[in-house]
């Protein structure tokens, strides 16, 4: 696959090193885009730093679960590296970023640096479908994905440019759908760890129908962005 002008035909293309950014809820899926507003001072240096290396920053979600460490909050075992594909200055210090995501890690280790970011050692060897340029998208339940998603939709009275959902592929319409779902962080990471495409689909449908069950939803009509 490509991320930007990079291509990446494997595990072996991810540096070894990245710095990580935790962010709860944030989620980024290989082949889809996340859009960040960075303005923390720390996060600011990480993206820096990355520009002037391989561009790469990996998206973790923090271990809710378990007690913060020396260096902040405790880190789940997986994230997903992303290429900064597109970057504009706000001229008050802020960047927006586009990443692109490549693929899934595990992380080896923490690197202990004087960096005002964190640096983790990681691995993406058990992610090898990740770096595939075609996904297989034909046992995907697409009629149940879209059912679910049109019931969501109207219990909290959103509107959807049905079109462009009619034009997407599998792999665009629930990577789409899980980035952008109001999911808190152990779900977005049942969602990052589903191990192919099919699985993400039923977490998601799953996720989203208990979703439903809690909250029946309600109020005035308006468009998802």
């Amino acid at each position: 696959m490509k991320a930007g002008n990079c291509p990446y035909s494997g595990p072996e293309d991810l540096p070894s090193v990245i710095p990580v950014f935790p962010l709860p809820g944030a989620l980024l899926l290989p082949r889809s885009e996340l859009p960040l507003n960075i303005f923390e001072p720390r996060y600011v240096a990480m993206i820096d730093a990355a520009l002037a290396g391989e561009r790469i920053v990996g998206m973790i979600q923090p271990d809710e679960a378990k007690s913060p460490c020396s260096l902040g909050p405790s880190l789940c075992t997986v994230g997903c590296a992303g290429r900064i594909t597109s970057l504009a200055e706000t001229g008050d210090g802020r960047y927006m970023v586009t990443l692109t995501g490549i693929a899934r890690f595990v992380i080896v280790e923490e690197v202990v640096t004087n960096t005002l970011f964190r640096q983790c050692r990681v691995s993406a060897v058990s992610f090898g479908i990740d770096f595939a340029s075609d996904v297989d998208e034909s046992d995907v339940d697409r009629g149940s994905v879209l059912r679910t998603f049109r019931e969501y939709l109207d219990a909290h009275n959103l509107e959807a440019d049905w079109d462009s959902v009619g034009r997407a592929s599998n792999e665009m319409l629930i990577n789409a759908l899980a980035m952008m779902a109001p999911f808190g962080s152990a779900e977005k990471q049942a969602l990052l760890e589903a191990p192919d495409l099919r699985a993400r689909a039923e977490t998601l449908v799953a996720l989203t129908e208990m979703s439903l069950a809690r909250d029946p939803g309600g109020g005035s009509r308006r468009s998802l962005q």
